[in-house]
């Protein structure tokens, strides 16, 4: 199970699994039945299992619960099929190359999750969108905008149900970046993080 074994500053990954064009970060694990296509994922990350991730950049201390979609890909809505034998035409016969222009676009579409973001079961985030470091997507959502950080979204299409911390909080937050702290410090300094968010700012926030 999940969070079940020890880790390792090799990323441990589970049964079933097909990762195409993948950088995976230390101390991650990657659940059963996940199936990636050009992912960058970040260090102390996590999915839990049957997620399926295109065109994504994920930061480090993320939680992916299961069943989570992240950039599932367009279709050519202009086009007057919304088939795909219009840009993968060799599967079929029609052509000697595929659309190389459209399966470019859809890699620029590129999902971008910061640090210490939480995404419910089932949830889905539309290609494109930006996830701001702390933030929270309940379960079920549909993510079709951007979201702020430390901010709490849900329903469909998500909105912001509320804040999890005070400007002021978050602002000091975003400048203690403690997602980037080497190893040995975090491991050092691990009980901070059952602190208060007051508290820790306080502690650990450079211009107090």
């Amino acid at each position: 199970m999940i969070g079940k074994r020890m880790l390792t500053p090799e990323p441990t990954i589970y049964e079933n699994c097909v990762l195409q064009n993948v950088s995976i970060g230390q101390w991650t694990e990657v659940g059963p039945h996940n199936v990636w296509e050009n992912v960058e994922f970040g260090d102390f990350s996590y999915t839990s299992g049957f997620n399926q991730i295109q065109n994504a950049s994920i930061g480090k201390f993320v939680n992916i619960a299961a069943g989570v979609r992240i950039g599932p890909v367009q279709h050519p809505l202009e086009r007057p099929t919304l088939h795909h034998f219009t840009y993968r035409r060799r599967i079929y016969g029609f052509a000697d190359t595929d659309d190389l222009d459209f399966f470019r676009w859809r890699e620029e579409q590129k999902v971008i999750i910061g640090h210490d973001v939480w995404l419910g079961h089932n949830a889905i985030i539309m290609p494109g969108v930006k996830i701001g470091n702390g933030s929270v997507v309940g379960s079920g959502a549909v993510v079709t905008r951007d979201v702020a950080p430390y901010a709490i979204v849900a329903g469909v299409p998500a909105k912001v149900i509320r804040e999890r911390f005070s400007p002021e909080i978050v602002h000091k937050m975003q400048k203690i970046q403690w997602w980037d702290w080497p190893y040995e410090v975090f491991k050092e300094r691990w009980r901070d993080f059952l602190l208060e968010a007051a508290d820790f700012v306080h502690k650990y926030d450079k211009d107090r």
